[in-house]
């Protein structure tokens, strides 16, 4: 199968290069802006067709939540209008389409974990763009699949994990925010999960995608401290109240898994796990 799989110098992209190598039954063609612009209609439209591509895996995004609020419209542009194009040029080639979207679309008030049939109810401009980037592509192509994620980290790029570890160092104090409840996700588990539905087939619809287990900010710095080695820096629990941002975050989201696993036959490691696969390679 011919692969596109767009941001592919993000995260998420980065993970699906190195995971490539051990699905190699399809050609894959790794895009980011330099390659290809996705917000240019008729370039997508003549890359999908000089390519022959078979199916779209959608990893770009704008995904600086606060800056977001002053900059609707190329927000807006990233995360809604190009879905929406790259979806309807599968649909025109009788492809298929895998759109990455974000816990973002909740409004976070809920106190379990949250099922795709949940009414979704987005508190900031990023998460209204990535719900409008869903409706885009499910209205777009026949064969479309969401999945939504949270929290994601890697070795790659600018991400929670790091930024903790950098401040670990440099600081004998730190607060972090101990009520808002989530689930770390490595992006390596995410790449996985998206091979796994593309070799099993898609079967159109909405998924979560998270790794297994709870915790809050607070909890997952002081994991990564203890994984790191850091014991010169007190980590204290901070309420969001005491750290105002412009954009609202979820103060619970939290994704329920079981459709992701059944459908898709998923295992899932446990957050702690995966963050200490990670640490790993970070520490090398």
């Amino acid at each position: 199968m011919n692969i596109l799989i767009t941001g592919a110098n993000g995260q998420l992209g980065n993970e699906m290069k190195v995971l490539s190598a051990e699905n190699t039954q399809h050609t894959y063609f790794f895009t980011d802006v330099q390659e290809l612009d996705i917000c240019n209609e008729e370039a997508i439209e003549a890359f999908v067709a000089e390519n022959e591509i078979e199916l779209i895996v959608n990893c770009a995004a704008y995904t600086a939540v606060d800056n977001a609020e002053d900059n609707r419209e190329l927000c807006d542009k990233l995360n809604h209008i190009a879905p929406g194009y790259l979806a309807r040029a599968a649909q025109r080639r009788g492809a298929a389409i895998i759109q990455v979207s974000t816990d973002y679309v909740f409004d976070g008030t809920a106190h379990i974990p949250y099922t795709e049939e949940e009414p979704t109810c987005p508190a900031s401009v990023y998460g209204s763009t990535k719900l409008a980037g869903e409706q885009a592509v499910m209205d777009g192509c026949e064969k479309a699949v969401i999945i939504r994620t949270a929290w994601l980290y890697s070795i790659y790029g600018n991400n929670f994990v790091k930024t903790m570890i950098r401040l670990g160092r440099e600081r004998e104090a730190l607060g972090v925010i101990f009520d808002q409840v989530g689930t770390p996700t490595y992006a390596n588990d995410l790449a996985r999960a998206i091979y796994a539905v593309i070799n099993k087939g898609i079967v159109r619809g909405v998924y979560h995608f998270s790794d297994e287990g709870v915790c809050s900010w607070y909890d997952f710095t002081k994991t990564i401290h203890r994984l790191a080695g850091i014991t010169t820096c007190k980590v204290r629990p901070l309420h969001t109240a005491d750290y105002p941002t412009k954009a609202a975050r979820p103060h619970y989201s939290v994704l329920d898994k079981t459709k992701i696993k059944t459908t898709f036959d998923i295992e899932i490691p446990h957050w702690e796990e995966s963050l200490a696969r990670c640490m790993a390679l970070l520490n090398d």
